[in-house]
């Protein structure tokens, strides 16, 4: 389903209003086309993808490392990447570099707001954030926040939001930076000639781009210290499944919770990291 069917639709035709000296406020990327700078990553897709009945986000306060407060409301008007990490998490690592890359071109039309699932001492993310020069503000995950983005089960994982306040999109996993810059250039009305498809929305899907799994269905990792639990979904998203999956015992469990492999590896693999 693509841009000419419902909602979308009028994104479209309000795109051509536009050259005629016409608005269509309300629509994202349809009001009127906004000057903004000029992107900054070369490999960008032509089409992006937005869930076709994008749910409302619901009022929540999230407090900063620096004490500071940010509201729901403080996100009207903005683009929103919501972006759930980890200092341990290698992929997370990874895409830091483009999300401050982001953040720094589209000041004025994107809030990136990582949310940390570090279990140990505030001061560790504090001087992890430091180190990298995040830009962003950086909350610690709490239950408020996971029932307003719920389902993550692997990082990072990003939800987008758009200036209406509506997750339009969940990405898990790496992510090509150039997709998060149209997805924003699009939703900010920068650049409404970008096409969209409308998708189903699916927050469980495959295990993909190198996500991080914290979630393993059949698992209890409750029994697990912080510290267990971090070596513990460290060697699951490491070590492979011997079914013939090729795919490590996280991805085997999440994209296939039936297999009679993966459970009993998984299983003893946590009953060795909770003896150690």
């Amino acid at each position: 389903m693509s841009t000419n069917s419902r909602f979308f639709g009028v994104v479209a035709v309000a795109a051509v209003a536009v050259m005629a000296g016409c608005g269509a406020p309300g629509e994202p990327g349809g009001a009127e086309t906004v000057a903004g700078p000029a992107a900054v990553f070369d490999a960008r897709p032509d089409t992006i993808q937005l869930v076709a009945d994008p749910a409302a986000l619901p009022e929540l306060a999230m407090q900063t490392l620096d004490g500071r407060t940010i509201t729901t409301a403080d996100l009207q008007g903005k683009v929103t990447l919501v972006n759930f990490w980890a200092t341990w998490c290698g992929p997370c690592r990874a895409e830091i570099p483009d999300l401050i890359r982001l953040q720094e071109r589209y000041a004025d039309q994107l809030q990136i707001i990582g949310v940390s699932e570090d279990e140990g001492p505030v001061g560790l993310v504090e001087r992890f954030a430091e180190q990298y020069g995040i830009n962003y503000p950086i909350v610690m995950t709490t239950p408020e926040i996971d029932r307003a983005f719920p389902g993550v089960m692997a990082l990072p994982t990003t939800f987008v939001v758009d200036p209406d306040l509506r997750v339009v999109q969940t990405h898990v996993g790496l992510v090509n930076p150039g997709i998060f810059e149209q997805e924003t250039r699009f939703l900010a009305a920068i650049d409404p000639g970008i096409t969209v498809d409308l998708v189903e929305e699916d927050r469980h899907g495959r295990l993909v781009n190198a996500a991080h799994a914290t979630e393993i269905p059949g698992l209890d990792l409750t029994v697990l210290t912080p510290e267990q639990r971090v070596t513990a979904l460290q060697r699951l998203n490491e070590e492979p499944c011997t079914c013939g999956c090729q795919l490590t015992l996280a991805q085997c469990r999440i994209n296939d919770s039936a297999c009679g492999f993966s459970l009993p590896l998984a299983e003893e693999l946590v009953a060795e990291v909770a003896a150690s």
